[in-house]
């Protein structure tokens, strides 16, 4: 019974030193310098954060042409951890420069001296190349004599050796050989000694007999960390340089301005955090493992899915190769025919010329039949024989080959399929797509154009996503709504919030995946639906003046001879004419929005609502207005009116020319016009492209609106006591645009004043 509680107590101290030693293992790779790939040996902290034995920093700057940058020789220290029977091979193997070259060196100006002036006027900045990082540092004027010695690192090393015994047992240094085993370490005298020889180099009643003994080491280190500047101890912290401080360096001009705090702040502040970051590691370390294996599964299916990926490149490459050698086979078998039947022909020339010859032939032939007689008879066969000799003739006075003997018709142009093949990569996924503003916007429904930068790969098809940005945020991460497999370069979101901002982005998808999101685009939607109506120009209206679109949606007037005949009559009495254009709906109830464009070329146009019946009976009698002040508004603009009628008026008119806008003083504004103790005087505002004009029946208020940005620029009170139009108002030249709807509209049967209409 008692040898098995020794046989479990045996495993489990095997087992946590088995971890022990592997934990080890794992940390000594952040204990090895990058350069020499060894433990660190009085290491450096670079400007970057990171770390290098200082032998080694020496050794770099030498190989990058600086000399005398390394620091004071004699601050090195006399250690066994600096002798070369412990340092480098490699730096036991270095050539120093000789004395005489570094005397010329350094009187020619080159390198950090003793007696240099430090207020030259081109001061040498060394760059030290970062082993870790592979980034260029700059290390300032002194070189690696401004930086400081990690000494945290080095107590690091020290109780690594000696957990993990490295290098065996420390020697005393000043033993005669054989050396005895070292038990006490001098930080003053920077050596190693057994029980002997601390004695006698340290007697009783001398100054060294004061020096404190420690723990033998191979690296002296000195108690605090000075100050490379002013060799005193650090005690501030600079968050600004993000370096250690002393008191002289405070008060320097370097320093002034900087955020400067005591290094105990400092010292709490980070060892708060880094305590914090490392107690959430160690209490999620089922997380860590758990990401370990997720990712070591994602390595297995890199492996994999790098082998199909080589499989089918190589069955592609293979079938081109299937496809070249068929189309080779089918041109040679071409060429081939076309040989064979050339030769054919040649051969039958040759046949034929060979007849030719004397004695052979045709031409024996025909001496034959000269030797006969009998004329009947002669006559009969000399008849088809002097055709042959004829075309034989003729043949010989126009010889040529009856073929051609190149090949020149079968050469293959092959640049743009070698262009092809030489341009053969592996597919890109699309670049992020670049929404076209200009073409995007909202109205009754939102309408989403982008196009792919020029040089993308193309795209299958793309997502578009979008949300609103005026919701409760809800926790956890953002919610995007999908519109997935969009084909084309547009999209129509359908049915939006009214009163809201959504926002937009696009990105496009082709078989090497989706590509990157194209940039965010917020739209603000009208503040309430949207008006569906057409332009009616029967009340009002003069066809010589006024010209409306056959989609009725856009209306243009033309001044044409009245104008100018007023202007003729200007001194005497002008009759100025007034056209106006109403909408074909009337409103009744809710709130409803609509968007127009004026041209900013118009003299003089009015747009806004009013009451149908007053629109009606205003302008359907006289149209021409003794008055050049008139105004259909009823007091909004032209102040003609007694201001002490309380009545709300029946018009609602917002004032248009010369491309400003005419924002009355009898009007509130939501622009930031009115002032503190009453609304602003009269002024201007630059026309928008596009006006907005929302209409709240039931509080009985119209508001015109910038309809890019709907922002505010007028708000009037409007009488709603019975159907409400909207209207156009021209005095001269001008134009108005309705803005388009989105989406198809809907056949809608409306009435007005008695007509019934279908769209």
């Amino acid at each position: 019974m008692a040898e098995g509680e020794d046989m479990q107590t045996f495993t489990s101290i095997m087992d946590a030193l088995v971890r022990i030693s592997t934990s080890m293992k794992n940390m000594e790779k952040e204990l090895l310098c990058p350069v020499c790939q060894e433990m660190y040996k009085q290491p450096l902290v670079l400007p970057c954060t990171h770390n290098v034995c200082q032998a080694c920093a020496r050794e770099v700057l030498g190989q990058q042409g600086y000399i005398g940058h390394g620091g004071d020789p004699s601050s090195e220290p006399t250690s066994p951890a600096s002798t070369p029977s412990t340092r480098s091979p490699r730096l036991s193997r270095r050539t120093l420069p000789k004395p005489d070259r570094l005397d010329r060196l350094l009187k020619s100006g080159f390198g950090t001296y003793p007696g240099r002036k430090r207020g030259a006027l081109h001061p040498q900045t060394i760059i030290f190349p970062c082993p870790a990082c592979q980034g260029d540092v700059e290390l300032g004027e002194r070189g690696l004599s401004g930086l400081f010695r990690n000494l945290t690192l080095e107590r690091v090393v020290e109780r690594y050796r000696q957990s993990v015994s490295v290098g065996g047992a420390i020697l005393c240094q000043l033993c005669k050989p054989p050396p005895l085993e070292a038990t006490k370490g001098c930080t003053e005298c920077r050596a190693t000694f057994c029980n002997e020889c601390f004695k006698l180099f340290h007697p009783w009643g001398t100054q060294k007999a004061q020096h404190e003994p420690t723990l033998p080491t191979l690296s002296f280190r000195p108690k605090g960390l000075m100050c490379p500047d002013h060799k005193e101890e650090v005690t501030h912290y600079c968050k600004t340089c993000q370096r250690l401080v002393c008191q002289l360096c405070r008060v320097r001009r370097t320093h002034s301005g900087h955020k400067i705090t005591p290094v105990l702040s400092a010292y709490q502040a980070l060892k708060d955090k880094l305590t914090k970051s490392l107690t959430y590691i160690l209490g999620n370390q089922d997380t860590v493992q758990t990401q370990i294996c997720e990712l070591e599964e994602t390595i297995r299916h890199t492996e994999v899915s790098g082998q199909q990926a080589k499989e089918e490149v190589s069955q592609l490459v293979r079938g081109l190769g299937a496809v070249l050698e068929e189309k080779r086979a089918s041109l040679l078998q071409a060429i081939e025919e076309c040989q064979q039947e050339r030769l054919a022909r040649l051969s039958a020339q040759i046949q034929e010329h060979r007849s030719l010859l004397d004695g052979s032939g045709l031409v024996g032939y025909a001496q034959e039949v000269l030797k006969e007689t009998d004329q009947p008879c002669f006559v009969q066969a000399a008849k088809q024989l002097h055709n042959r000799i004829a075309r034989a003739t003729e043949a010989l006075q126009t010889f040529g080959p009856a073929a051609s003997s190149s090949f020149r018709h079968c050469q293959l142009d092959v640049g743009r399929e070698m262009k092809l093949l030489t341009e053969l990569n592996f597919l890109r996924v699309p670049e992020a797509p670049v929404i076209d503003t200009q073409r995007t916007f909202a109205y009754d429904q939102i309408f989403l154009c982008w196009r792919l930068p020029p040089h993308s790969p193309p795209a299958w098809h793309y997502t578009v996503e979008f949300r609103r940005t005026d919701v409760p945020a809800q926790p956890g991460p953002t919610r995007w709504q999908r519109r997935e497999e969009v084909r084309g370069t547009s999209a129509l979101l359908e049915n939006p919030d009214t009163g809201s901002v959504y926002v937009l982005r696009v990105r496009g998808c082709n078989k090497a995946g989706y590509g990157e999101y194209s940039e965010d685009v917020h739209l603000h939607t009208p503040p309430a639906p949207v008006l569906h109506f057409f332009l009616d120009g029967r009340w009002g209206a003069s066809r010589e003046r006024l010209a409306i679109s056959k989609d009725q949606r856009a209306v243009r007037s033309i001044p044409g001879l009245p104008l100018l005949l007023a202007a003729e009559r200007l001194l005497t009495g002008c009759h100025l004419s007034v056209d106006v254009v109403l909408g074909d709906v009337a409103v009744t109830q809710g709130r409803s929005y609509w968007a127009c464009a004026v041209d900013p070329a118009s003299y003089l146009v009015k747009v806004g609502v009013g009451l149908e019946s007053k629109l009606q009976e205003s302008f359907q009698g006289a149209p021409d207005v003794i008055s050049p002040r008139y105004d259909p508004d009823s007091g909004h603009d032209s102040g003609a009116e007694d201001a002490t009628v309380e009545a709300l008026p029946p018009f609602a008119f917002l004032t248009i020319g010369m491309g400003k806008i005419l924002l009355g003083s009898g009007a509130s504004s939501n622009a930031g016009l009115t002032g503190r103790d009453g609304p602003a005087a009269s002024c201007t505002v630059p026309l928008p492209p596009r006006l907005g004009i929302c209409l709240d029946y039931e509080r009985g208020r119209v508001s015109f609106l910038d309809a890019v940005s709907f922002r505010g620029l007028l708000e009037c009170p409007l009488d709603c006591s019975g159907p409400v139009c909207p209207a156009f108002c021209f005095i001269g030249g001008g134009a108005v645009q309705l803005q388009e709807p989105v989406g198809t509209k809907p056949e809608r049967k409306v009435t007005i004043g008695g007509f019934a209409k279908l769209d």
